[in-house]
């Protein structure tokens, strides 16, 4: 089957952000999300998943254990597992981009 964002499951999260199941199964998930200008997430860590984030359209503010990287459109970031990280779009425009998971991180988020 052919996915995209008009046929797959939605969710909203954090202060208005989307995402959009495009597989999701226990050994892997990809989910493109949406995050509004200057929205942040808690910062956690996943117990047995990692995470590549790839950005489809603007840019993208990592905070890895008390480190700072700004991804930009094209661009990918890899998250090891139990990896203290949070997200965040600091820019003025909607940020899109890709999240893959593996394994799935349903129960395995640790908020700090």
């Amino acid at each position: 089957m052919i996915k995209n964002i008009s046929n797959v499951e939605h969710y909203q999260w954090g202060t208005a952000c989307d995402g959009w199941r495009l597989l999701d199964s226990p050994s892997l998930t990809v989910i493109q999300e949406r995050m509004p200008p200057h929205a942040t997430e808690t910062i956690h860590y996943h117990i047995n998943a990692q995470q590549f984030f790839f950005i489809l359209k603007g840019s993208l503010t990592f905070e890895v254990e008390k480190e700072v990287f700004v991804v930009k459109e094209g661009q990918g970031f890899h998250i090891v597992l139990q990896t203290i990280h949070k997200v965040m779009n600091n820019s003025e425009e909607d940020v899109h981009f890709l999240v893959i998971s593996e394994p799935s991180t349903k129960g395995d988020r640790v908020n700090l």
